[in-house]
């Protein structure tokens, strides 16, 4: 089940062809201010963007799956924004692909656990063990792992990624081989690898 899904999302996402903009139009947008609207996404602006040169220098992207059930990144998005410092994230992502910015660019919510593996399990943890934190890392929450939390993201979220994560990196720009899986930087739950999927999508797109 859970391998049927993941393949269908791939193969979603490299068959879309979505309205989207060229890579330099969206790099143009991506340093925009405000709500911009960027084709291929559907945003929800809980924090409109400021003047990026005012954005913390974000170092890194870092993946997150969240145990809860479909719906559960507009709340999520929702009470991260009335409490931007609360254990959770910049970016909320749901199943059907509708992205929620819901923190300020120069604020720092609670995520990952201090970069705190170093077993190389699934990339070589030298340059990210203690390194890749909170402070200097824009997280990303996929939304709808629930009740089977090995399921996987859906379509709908792996479009939208393809998009995003191009919007993001060329805002802070932040290079491909700084988009990391919660669990490749951190212990996590071992019944199902976090944020693997998406972070190795990620960087099998390239540029």
């Amino acid at each position: 089940m859970m391998m049927s899904r993941l393949l269908a999302a791939i193969l979603a996402a490299l068959l879309i062809v979505p309205a989207a903009a060229t890579d330099a139009e969206l790099a143009k947008l991506a340093r925009a201010s405000g709500t911009p609207d960027i084709p291929g996404l559907k945003v929800v602006w809980l924090a409109p963007w400021g003047d990026v040169r005012s954005a913390r220098p974000w170092r890194n992207i870092i993946v997150h799956q969240t145990e809860g059930p479909a719906g559960s990144a507009r709340g999520g998005a929702a009470e991260q924004s009335k409490n931007p410092t609360r254990r959770g994230v910049t970016v909320w992502v749901e199943t059907d692909g509708t992205v929620y910015w819901a923190v300020a660019e120069n604020l720092v919510p609670t995520h990952g656990d201090g970069a705190n593996r170093n077993d190389n399990k699934y990339i070589d943890n030298r340059p990210t063990y203690r390194q890749v934190v909170r402070d200097n890392s824009i997280g990303v929450e996929f939304a709808g792992n629930y009740p089977d939390v090995a399921a996987g993201p859906t379509e709908a979220q792996v479009a939208a990624w393809k998009i995003l994560v191009k919007v993001l990196r060329a805002r802070y720009d932040i290079p491909l081989d700084r988009v990391y899986a919660h669990n490749w930087i951190d212990y996590k739950d071992a019944r199902y690898c976090e944020g693997c999927w998406l972070a190795t999508l990620a960087r099998t797109w390239g540029e």
